[in-house]
């Protein structure tokens, strides 16, 4: 009678391995995209410094940032952004992907961009920090601050597509605001700042409106204003990499072009 080979007298060791092995190389793929994140930075953008602002000159608080454009992408595709955070650029589109629910969200909770530049493509204002560690009850009182939308007269939350608050690592501040196209980067939670730059711009300059025709009865804003013609938070109302000058008040202050070319 022929001896037993090692595969035969081995085999329930052997095949009970190859499935461990299996499971291990599966759900570490799975975990890798489960915690892969679905968008990617060129450039972690900080605005190039602004002219001081002449005397008597429109509010215009923030930075222009460049223009990265709309358009909507299949949900799962990751999406590259020349600059984060991303004013602009490609989103998702679809019930609770893109646009996502107005609300404050958690530092444990995930939101990517990839949804909330579609709030930002409505006229919605974003506001996002950095870091785990956040004082979530001066979030909610920021949120609770948010009067109806300076436009179509949203109530925050319902309809509108923001306020939006939540956790966005890839910034060189610990807070931004956002709307379409505009940033304020800012060094703590400023209400008043954020109050003031969402007044001035928030369903202004974004490219889809909710509630077409109501900007030209709108009250006149700084986004009227004459180009070159910052207010005392000294933003610039041209686009960073061509206007050199100061940073706006409780912002992250003077900062260096972008040394990343966009791609």
């Amino acid at each position: 009678m022929a001896k037993p080979s090692i595969f035969q007298r081995y085999r329930t060791l052997i095949l009970g391995a190859a499935i461990l092995a299996v499971l291990a190389v599966v759900g570490a793929g799975l975990f890798s995209a489960a915690t892969e994140k679905p968008y990617e930075c060129t450039t972690i953008w900080e605005p190039a410094p602004t002219a001081s602002p002449r005397e008597g000159a429109s509010p215009q608080p923030g930075y222009v940032q460049p223009d990265m454009g709309p358009g909507h992408v299949t949900t799962g595709t990751t999406i590259k952004y020349t600059y984060c955070p991303p004013a602009s650029g490609k989103h998702y589109n679809g019930a609770g992907v893109g646009p996502i629910q107005a609300r404050v969200y958690g530092p444990d909770d995930t939101v990517m961009p990839n949804g909330w530049v579609h709030n930002l493509e409505h006229g919605g204002l974003v506001i996002l920090y950095k870091g785990a560690q956040v004082d979530e009850a001066a979030l909610r009182a920021m949120y609770d601050a948010i009067p109806p939308s300076p436009v179509c007269g949203f109530e925050p939350g319902g309809q509108s597509p923001g306020p939006v608050l939540a956790r966005f690592d890839d910034m060189a501040w610990p807070f931004g605001a956002l709307v379409w196209g505009r940033v304020l980067p800012l060094q703590t939670l400023d209400q008043p700042a954020i109050l003031e730059f969402y007044q001035t711009f928030a369903e202004r300059t974004n490219p889809e409106e909710l509630c077409p025709g109501a900007r030209e009865s709108a009250s006149p804003s700084a986004s009227a204003a004459p180009s070159g013609a910052p207010a005392p938070s000294a933003a610039p109302s041209v686009a960073p990499s061509t206007a050199p000058s100061a940073g706006p008040s409780g912002s992250a202050g003077p900062a260096a072009s972008p040394s990343t070319a966009p791609s």
